[in-house]
């Protein structure tokens, strides 16, 4: 009898062990897992940022002179097509990266476009509200690189822990997956072109 009680006291001392680590894993998931969460709502903040800051350059610069409405134009298609595009923190892939970030590429380039013309222009670039709007505007894109590396950061640590042992068996059977963050474009690894 003392030898029936001692082998279920050491099953139950190992299902109690297995069940309490399996619990702190869990808690360690889903904290992983919210910070990722975390830190694509910082990332979008940074685009938001940028896509509000950038009808103001446009004003500015459209009050200042009357030149390359088509550079105008486009800065306005691409902020409205990047308005357009959302992907929820739930919806995380990267189908949905790469689509929400060749929008908010096209923005980007299409502002940069047209920082480039306006260097042409010596009295709009001595303008207090343009030279405020566009430290606004540099600060910002610093800002989304260093939330795109934060990004990057937290799901590198979350997907260590799904992909890692033991940590992976229990992320597998709450139905824990990896997942993607931003990649560079492609080509993006070669020094572009200049050309004077």
């Amino acid at each position: 009898m003392k030898r029936t009680n001692r082998v279920w006291i050491w099953v139950i001392a190992i299902l109690a062990i297995l069940l309490i680590y399996g619990g702190i894993t869990y808690n360690r998931l889903v904290k992983s897992e919210e910070n990722v969460k975390l830190n694509w709502g910082n990332l979008q903040n940074a685009y938001q940022r940028r896509m509000d800051l950038t009808p103001g350059l446009v004003a500015v610069v459209k009050a200042s002179s009357d030149f390359e409405k088509q550079t105008i134009t486009q800065v306005a298609n691409a902020r409205a097509e990047a308005l357009q595009t959302a992907v929820d923190a739930t919806g995380l892939s990267a189908e949905n990266y790469a689509r929400f970030e060749k929008t908010q590429g096209e923005l980007a380039n299409s502002v940069n476009r047209m920082i480039g013309i306006i260097e042409k222009y010596p009295d709009l670039k001595s303008s207090k509200n343009y030279l405020f709007l566009q430290s606004q505007l540099e600060g910002t894109e610093r800002r989304i690189k260093v939330s795109r590396s934060d990004f990057n950061q937290s799901v590198a640590e979350y997907n260590k822990m799904v992909r890692g042992f033991p940590s992976g068996s229990v992320a597998g059977i709450f139905g824990f997956r990896t997942k993607e963050g931003f990649t560079s474009d492609a080509g993006a690894n070669q020094a572009p072109e200049v050309k004077f």
